[in-house]
Formats: structure tokens, C-alpha cells, sequence
């Protein structure tokens, strides 16, 4: 028990920041996620706007396709190559919120697929704007379809959060694995599985709160 509250601090300094990188991520992604969803949605005539919408249908394409520990790695040792350095921790945020954000925005499509074009017609009848029926009408049922996967990757987030390890990132499992190789011993991983679990079950707790108080809108 000694030696436990001996590594605790040193675990709470991962777990501080494996959070800190878990909660920037899901406020960049997900806006970004929404914002890029928006051009994804229309069918454009122009050569222009087809043009725009491949890139953005490129960049979701490449982000999801590739591993996010390659993406990791080639932001952080590959970009410096032609000139673009970041640091560790800039690195990771980068890698996250683009890979994230590319999942993201084709679930808010998927959300926004599915909603029928007829509502907003009807909407228009009713002397709403096309703002006020995607505010009131609209966005509330989107939300309520969304939630289910964006709540899974976002316990996915807090897993992946540990591929920063490999950039020397001093996260939770960066913590434990050096703990456990210091002190050889396999106890600080287990502790390190054991908050991990912790904070996935905190996760899916708040996803379902979340769910049920949308449940109105079925």
C-alpha cells in the first residue's frame, strides 16, 4: 500500500495530462467536426465548389484511413523536415483535433442525412427562417442521433490519448510504464488500467445522462 501512494503522484501528473489533452481535443474536434460537415452536406454545380468539397472529402478520407499513431508521428518528426516544428504537446493536439475531427464531422453528416428535407419545408410554412428550423427543428433531432457515436469516440479518445506516449509525452500510461520499468513491477500498470476504467465508466455515465435527457425528442 506504501508503495502505491509512493507512485500516485507521479500517475496523477499522467492522469492531469492525459485530461488536459482529452479535453482540448473534444473542444476543437467537435466544433471543427460540425463546421466541416457543413461542406460536406451540399451537392455543388460549380467547378469551385465541387473542388472544395473533394479537399474536404480528401482530408476526412486520409485522416480516417490512416492510423492516428502515423498521423502522430509524421506531425511530429516528419513535418520539421520542410520547416513545421512543434512541440511534443502542440504535436498531440494537432494530430487529435484533425483526426478527431474528421470522425466527427462525418457523424454529424450522417446526422444531418438523415433528417427528411421535407421538414424544413414544412418549417417554411410556418413563417420560420431556415435559421430557426435548424435551430429548433433540426439540430434538436441531429443531436439526438449523434450522441450514441459521438459518445463512443469520445471513450475512445480518452484510450487513444495513450499513443502520445510514443512522441515522449508524459501522459498516464508514460507514467506507469516508467514506474513499472524503474521499480520492475507490474503494479503501476495495473493501476494505470485501473484509472483508465475509471474514467471510461465516468464517461459512459455522462453519455447516457446526456442520451436520456434528449430521450424527449423520439
Amino acid at each position: 500500500m506504501s508503495y502505491i501512494f509512493q507512485i500516485l503522484p507521479a500517475l496523477l501528473s499522467g492522469v492531469k495530462m492525459t485530461l488536459g489533452i482529452f479535453a482540448i481535443t473534444l473542444i476543437g474536434s467537435i466544433p471543427l467536426g460540425l463546421i466541416l460537415s457543413v461542406g460536406l452536406i451540399p451537392k455543388p454545380k460549380s467547378i469551385l465548389g465541387k473542388a472544395g468539397k473533394g479537399l474536404l472529402e480528401g482530408y476526412v478520407w486520409v485522416f480516417r484511413g490512416t492510423p492516428l499513431l502515423l498521423q502522430l508521428m509524421f506531425i511530429f518528426y516528419g513535418l520539421p523536415i520542410i520547416g513545421l516544428v512543434f512541440d511534443r504537446f502542440s504535436a498531440a493536439l494537432v494530430a487529435f483535433i484533425l483526426n478527431y475531427a474528421a470522425y466527427f464531422a462525418e457523424i454529424f453528416r450522417g446526422g444531418f442525412g438523415a433528417i427528411d428535407e421535407g421538414q424544413f419545408e414544412a418549417s417554411t410554412v410556418l413563417n420560420m427562417t431556415r435559421w430557426q428550423a435548424l435551430r429548433y427543428v433540426v439540430i434538436p433531432q441531429v443531436v439526438k442521433i449523434v450522441l450514441p457515436s459521438i459518445g463512443n469516440e469520445v471513450i475512445n479518445l480518452v484510450k487513444d490519448s495513450s499513443l502520445v506516449y510514443v512522441i515522449g509525452l508524459g501522459d498516464l500510461l508514460r507514467a506507469g510504464n516508467i514506474a513499472s520499468a524503474r521499480d520492475v513491477t507490474l503494479v503501476p500498470l495495473v493501476l494505470v488500467g485501473i484509472i483508465y476504467l475509471l474514467l471510461t465508466l465516468i464517461l459512459t455515465f455522462l453519455q447516457k445522462r446526456i442520451e436520456s435527457a434528449f430521450s424527449y425528442y423520439r
